[in-house]
């Protein structure tokens, strides 16, 4: 079963992943810390997985002042459409202006030596950062997928769509997080039905 962080604890490691600068890596404190921010800040704000946010290249960010839709190119080739919340946009601005003026075709997430960011990488960021600030070892990137979709659910939100906002192919991938959420719907079934009362 998925599991997912709390909205806080999700939150705080969207906003505050790069504040803790990891000893010994070459890159520039300041860009390393608005990537961090930016790369999980994404995961969580769009829902997507660690690979289809390494995959983008800068002509693929999402900016303040753009009305389009982050273009995701996930399993088996298949291409969604994401909505993108004005977080996600100015954590990513913040980051681009950190690094300077990247060609169109440069990666969006690079590592140290300039190449694209690898999942590894990725994953020993947010470890180094769940360690310092004592969350539990399941915050990883893929569970800040996982807690978009649980939240979602348990704001009300439609099945369907939570399906094609992770572009699962099937329905029955989508349902694992009704039981995730069980609570939360039930909760939300009490409020809602005229009968329950």
């Amino acid at each position: 079963m998925p599991r997912a962080l709390t909205p806080e604890q999700a939150k705080e490691v969207a906003a505050r992943t790069g504040s803790i600068h990891q000893p010994g890596h070459a890159e520039r404190p300041a860009e390393q810390a608005a990537r961090d921010v930016a790369l999980f800040t994404l995961l969580y704000g769009c829902g997507l997985r660690i690979s289809e946010a390494l995959a983008l290249d800068v002509r693929d960010a999402p900016l303040p002042g753009s009305q389009a839709a982050l273009r995701v190119l996930g399993k088996g080739g298949k291409e969604r459409l994401v909505p993108v919340l004005p977080a996600v946009r100015e954590a990513v601005a913040a980051y681009l202006r950190e690094r300077g003026n990247p060609p169109p075709e440069a990666p969006l997430f690079r590592g140290a030596r300039g190449a694209r960011l690898s999942p590894t990488v990725a994953e020993r960021c947010m470890q180094h950062y769940r360690r310092l600030s004592g969350l539990p070892e399941h915050a990883t990137p893929h569970a800040l997928r996982h807690s978009f979709a649980t939240h979602l659910l348990g704001g009300g939100a439609d099945l369907r769509a939570i399906q094609e906002l992770l572009g699962h192919a099937s329905l029955s991938t989508t349902q694992r997080y009704t039981k995730v959420d069980a609570a939360a719907l039930l909760e939300t079934w009490r409020r809602a039905h005229p009968r329950a009362g």
